[in-house]
């Protein structure tokens, strides 16, 4: 049986056996009076199996839409989450699929930073609209709980299961604290009865690029909506409550247009700042070439450039002895040097030394432009390699700084194919083009109809078993709106190297940036439109405390060693428990 077929029996046994019923108990006991039982049970707190004692007509569930099943029961309600969490997923994924097919034909910068951020936010922006729709304001309140639960559990979720997720399973060799990609040498050592040791915990782990750094710092800046619209209970103050909701809401529109923005244009500022490290890299490079075949001293006793050294290195460059250097023979400098660290376009790189030196603008390099511009570089790269004296050589050690800088920094900044905006040609684009459209359709579909009945679900299954709908949300529901980018962002890890890692957490950083404002933003415009109560302290605390802790540990380090997979597993119990200790332990909610 094929999973389409699987999927429609699944849904029609479904459908036949979760409609509403109601019965009577019939007891086997005798009656007192000696009459026929007319099957009215006088017996209480009898053992149900469903552990819910049989509902009158007035407290029956109510169905989504008049028709879709639905259920009082625990066991069915169970029933319930699991379906409509898995149609949920179906919708994700089908998102998802849709998304990377539009991407494939139309590439990045609209489509990748608009578009795309904001429909892998979908399901969980439909399921905490419609908890704060149905019903009356009482109802609304008391179900828009199971949007702050989801809200807090998807983020929460993508950075601490998922993230230390992807660190184990796209751990590498560690070197010199950068990870070399596709070694795993330093594995879990069984012979020594050694399950886990400091060398695996620290010689193993995940290096990203720069571009995740500032990922995760606009993640970290995201939570400011959250600190504004808790500001009034923070101060006690009861009159400025509604005021501080609205202001919440403009900020978190205002910060999810400003993303979308950076978004749409962060591939060009990608390629900005690649071609300025690899010019820097290109002037590291001649500048060891000229140190290495110089004549004499590249500098002077003062340390300032010595022109007569460079003039004589001028003219050993001129191969044809006529005065200026022309692009072919500024080549064969380049050639010669072999950036074999970059993936050089050699052309480019002799236009870019040609645009620094050639200030007469007639396409050649003169003797004096040669030497002014050399001492510009050398000057440039004691400012920035710092004036370190190499004993016995007469000259400065800043120039390999210089070259260790500027290579570090290319390495950060990604490769080429990172930031490559040149979509490549794919067969029959129109078919594609329809299949995204249909996908992006049906996956909005399916989040929108069962959007509300999952809801429904959760606030029966927690009235059923008392427990509060925010845990169940807080656990259950990202499974199902996240399971497809987690199990994505996990496989994608497992490659392990350092481009596809810097995606991958540049992707769990971007879809919690969205949950903190777009998904925000809809939350917001709920309380504030429906005029509910804001009382999600404590859960408020949790989103703060997950964000900044992992967006400082993110910001400032692009090397993460296994062991930073604990500090992420932790979060995860220590936010459920603070939450029910703040909430039942000392009254917050």
């Amino acid at each position: 049986m094929t999973s389409k077929h699987f999927l429609f029996l699944f849904f029609f046994i479904f459908c036949f056996s979760s409609f509403p019923s109601h019965a009577r108990f019939i007891t086997g006991r005798p009656s007192p009076t000696g009459l026929v039982s007319d099957g009215i049970s006088t017996v209480k707190n009898l053992p149900y199996l469903l552990l819910k004692p049989p509902v009158s007509a007035e407290e029956s569930c109510e169905q989504s839409y008049g028709f879709l099943p639905c259920t009082t029961t625990v066991l069915g309600n169970i029933f319930l989450i699991i379906v409509y969490g898995y149609l949920m997923y179906l919708a994700a994924t089908y998102l998802s699929y849709g998304s990377e097919l539009l991407l494939e034909i139309l590439g990045p910068g609209i489509v990748g930073g608009l578009f795309l951020p904001m429909l892998g936010a979908l399901p969980d922006a439909m399921l905490i609209l419609v908890s704060g729709l149905s019903g009356t304001a009482e109802t609304a309140q008391s179900q828009v709980s199971v949007g702050m639960g989801l809200l807090a559990g998807s983020t929460v979720m993508l950075l601490t299961v998922i993230w230390g997720s992807c660190i184990i399973v796209g751990r590498c060799d560690l070197h010199d604290s950068v990870a070399i990609d596709g070694t795993n040498t330093k594995g879990f050592n069984l012979k020594g009865a050694q399950l886990c040791s400091t060398l695996f915990l620290a010689k193993s782990g995940v290096s990203t690029d720069i571009w995740t750094c500032y990922a995760a710092r606009i993640m970290a800046i995201s939570v400011i909506p959250f600190l504004i619209v808790q500001l009034p209970q923070a101060l006690s103050s009861t009159s400025g409550r509604h005021l501080a909701v609205l202001i919440a809401l403009i900020i978190s529109l205002l910060m999810l247009v400003s993303y979308c923005v950076y978004q749409v244009f962060q591939p060009w500022i990608q390629r900005r700042r690649l071609a300025f490290a690899k010019h820097k890299h290109v002037i590291s490079g001649i500048l060891r070439h000229l140190k290495k075949h110089a004549l004499g001293r590249l500098l002077t006793d003062d340390g300032e450039p010595d022109t007569e050294i460079i003039r004589k290195l001028f003219e050993t460059i001129d191969e044809n002895h006529d005065g200026g250097l022309s692009p072919s023979e500024l080549r064969a400098l380049i050639i010669g040097i072999r950036f074999e660290e970059i993936d050089l376009d050699q052309d480019d790189a002799v236009s870019k030394v040609i645009a620094d030196f050639d200030t007469s603008r007639d396409n050649l390099v003169q003797e004096d432009e040669f030497v002014e511009g050399i001492t510009k570089w050398i000057n440039e790269a004691k400012q920035t390699g710092g004036s370190y004296l190499e004993s016995n050589a007469g000259t400065f050690k800043f120039i390999d700084h210089f070259h260790q800088q500027t290579k570090r920094e290319h390495a950060l900044l990604g490769s080429e194919e990172q930031s490559d905006e040149v979509v490549e040609n794919v067969e029959n684009p129109r078919w594609i083009s329809i299949k995204a459209v249909l996908m992006l359709l049906l996956g909005t579909l399916i989040a929108a109809a069962f959007a509300d009945p999952l809801v429904d679900a959760v606030d029966n299954f927690s009235e059923a078993t008392s427990i509060p709908s925010f845990f169940i949300s807080f656990i259950a529901l990202p499974l199902a709106t996240n399971s497809s980018e987690a199990v994505s962002a996990i496989i994608f890890a497992s490659r392990k190297k350092q481009r596809t890692a810097s995606l991958t957490f540049s992707e769990l950083y971007g879809a919690v940036t969205m949950n903190n404002v777009l998904c925000l933003s809809v939350f917001l415009a709920l309380v504030y439109v429906r005029g509910l109560t804001w009382d999600f302290s404590s859960e408020v605390l949790v989103i703060l405390i997950v964000c900044i802790v992992m967006g400082a540990f993110a910001s400032f380090r692009t090397t993460f060693p296994l062991w930073t997979c604990s500090v992420a597993y932790i979060l995860y119990p220590f936010s459920l428990g603070l939450v029910y200790v703040l909430d039942y332990v000392f009254g917050w909610s």
